[in-house]
């Protein structure tokens, strides 16, 4: 019964900002840690941050840190992710899931959502 559902994804120029939500059902945010991947055409899916379940502590990747910021809102039951000074390159699909100690590695990811696409052009 576990779901999660991205939304939030559109076209924005360079520069501009957009904030994603994976909205939860059949468990509560703070059981897992709660990650953000992103996949661009012809590549891998790219970790891109995540929350941990234990502290809240966050974790991002280099290409996003200081322009990305990742919360957990519990009452809501819901993560977001705020994206500023947004880069063409960061255009890619992007997925949330959840996972125990927030790997980088997608595939000790246990459920996913079925992704927003993020289109970054002028």
């Amino acid at each position: 019964q576990v779901q999660l559902v991205e939304f939030g994804g559109g076209l924005v120029q360079p520069g501009g900002s957009l904030r994603l939500s994976c909205a939860a059902s059949g468990f509560t945010v703070d059981y897992y840690c709660m990650g953000w991947f992103r996949q661009a055409p012809g590549k891998g899916r790219e970790p891109i941050s995540c929350i941990s379940s234990v502290d809240g502590s966050t974790h991002y990747a280099d290409s996003v840190k200081d322009r990305f910021t990742i919360t957990r809102n519990n009452a809501e039951n819901k993560v977001y992710l705020q994206m500023n000074s947004l880069k063409p390159e960061d255009t890619a699909i992007y997925y949330c899931g959840t996972s125990l100690g927030c790997p980088r590695d997608w595939n000790e990811y246990y459920h996913w959502g079925q992704g927003t696409q993020v289109t970054v052009s002028s």
